[in-house]
This record gives structure tokens, sequence and C-alpha cells, in this order.
């Protein structure tokens, strides 16, 4: 989550991740492309879905920084590291909307995930900027964020008619729109990533 205020409510996001929901992080992560040893930073890391898997994969030699601005969240990240034995998860509590807010040295970072994050803000620019600023050269920038008309609160969904699902669709950005935004702060496209029926993802590098 970052600072800025959205006027609808994330309390069911839960239910939608995970095995029979709307998106499986534990499929979804394969598709990142990580190995051992990486360091990452996950922005807006929530409740820490993907934190985890991504601790999991890079091991005691790689690192997972979790940063989100509501210490909640991260509260969850830091319960759920401690019940999977997880020692190379650090969290961060940062405006993500402010360079350098992060913490995170310049070109520190293997891989810099935005899951769910970008919708939030209108200052998205500044959050990729930030992202782009702790990536190292040759860096994964990875996207994953709400299709546009699939399901926002009170209109059901193209692909689950009847199901309202997510934020409202004029809070939702279409791809070709982000991935131009993520080309102005210096990534390339690499490639698009099954994310489920509700969501897109986008691979991009340095």
């Amino acid at each position: 989550m970052v600072n800025s205020t959205i006027s609808f409510s994330q309390s069911g996001v839960g239910q939608f991740m995970g095995t029979g929901g709307f998106m499986n992080p534990d499929s979804i992560v394969l598709e990142f492309g990580l190995r051992e040893g990486m360091m990452i930073a996950d922005f807006g890391s929530g409740a820490g879905y993907f934190t985890i898997l991504m601790a999991k994969i890079v091991g005691q030699t790689g690192k997972v920084t979790g940063l989100d601005i509501m210490e909640t969240a991260l509260d969850s990240v830091r319960v759920k590291a401690k019940a999977a034995g997880l020692e190379n998860i650090e969290t961060v509590r940062a405006n993500l909307e402010v360079l350098g807010s992060s913490g995170l040295a310049g070109e520190s970072q293997d891989a810099v995930l935005l899951a769910n994050i970008l919708f939030q803000s209108p200052k998205k620019e500044a959050i990729l900027k930030e992202a782009a600023r702790v990536l190292k050269k040759d860096g994964t920038l990875i996207i994953i964020d709400w299709k546009k008309g699939a399901g926002g609160l009170g209109e059901g969904s193209r692909a689950q008619p009847g199901i309202s699902v997510g934020p409202p669709d004029e809070l939702r950005t279409e791809q070709e729109q982000m991935q131009n935004m993520a080309v102005a702060e210096g990534m390339t496209w690499q490639s698009n990533i099954d994310a489920g029926s509700f969501h897109y993802g986008i691979i991009f590098k340095k």
C-alpha cells in the first residue's frame, strides 16, 4: 500500500489470493525468473504473499525487503516470516511515492516487484522512479496490476459474470499505458506473464 488515500476497502483481498482464488502467487512467482542469492525489493508488500514465496526461492544467500507504508501490513509479513522459519526477510516502512524513501542503496537490487500497488497511487511515475533507482543494471522489474474492465466494484466481470472484484475501473491503468510509463523510466519490456483473469503481469529489464 502507498500513502495516497483510496476510497475502497481491501479487507477482502486475502480471499482472492492462493489456490482457488483469482490470483495464485504460488504459480505466478515461478514466472519471475528468480534465483538463489538474489536481492529483491517487494514494493507495497502488503500482507506478504509474494514476499514469503520470493524469500524461499532466493534462500539464505539472498534477501527480500518488504516495503509498505502500513505498519500493520509489515507486522503481518514478520509473523508469516517467523512462522515459515525465514530469516532472510527485512521489513521497511516507507512512502514509496517519495524518491529515496525506501532507504535502499542505488543499484542494489536484482529485482523489484510492484504487485497491486500502482493502482492505489496517483503518483505512479514517482514509484517507478524509485524502483528504477534501486535496480541494478540488467535488474528485473515486475509489475502486476488490475486489468481494466475485469470486475471492478459494482460492475461485475467479463471473466467472471456477476462477480465484482477489486478497485473501481477508474483507478486501473491499461497495460499498454503502464508499460509506457515503465519504459519512460528506463525500463525495457521483456515479456508478459499470466497473472490470472483479473490482473496483468509485465516483466522489464533495466
